[in-house]
C-alpha cells in the first residue's frame, strides 16, 4: 500500500502533505526533526490519510493536493467541517 497523508503542527497549525509506502515510519521521521520541510514545526500529528494500491496513483494524488489549490481547499473544507460538527 501507498499512502498520501496530511500532517498538522501542534505548535503552529502548519499543514504538510506527503506520500509514502510506510506511513508509521514516515510520521515518526517527521517528528524526529530529520525532514527539512517539517523540522521547524514539530510536533506533528497525522490528521488524514488515503491508501492506494499503486505508488503512481498516490503520487498523482499528492501532486494534485500540492499544486492545485481547489483540490486541497476541498479536502480542508471536508476535514475541518467534520470536526466542527
Amino acid at each position: 500500500m501507498y499512502y498520501v497523508y496530511l500532517l498538522k503542527s501542534v505548535k503552529n497549525n502548519f499543514l504538510y502533505i506527503g506520500s509514502t509506502g510506510d506511513l508509521r515510519r514516515r510520521v515518526a521521521e517527521h517528528n524526529r526533526s530529520t525532514q527539512k520541510a517539517t523540522k521547524h514545526n514539530v510536533p506533528l500529528e497525522l490528521i488524514y490519510y488515503e491508501a492506494y494500491a499503486s505508488k503512481r496513483v498516490a503520487l498523482i494524488r499528492e501532486k494534485a493536493l500540492k499544486h492545485h489549490g481547489g483540490t486541497i481547499a476541498a479536502l480542508k473544507r471536508r476535514l475541518f467541517a467534520e470536526k466542527s460538527m
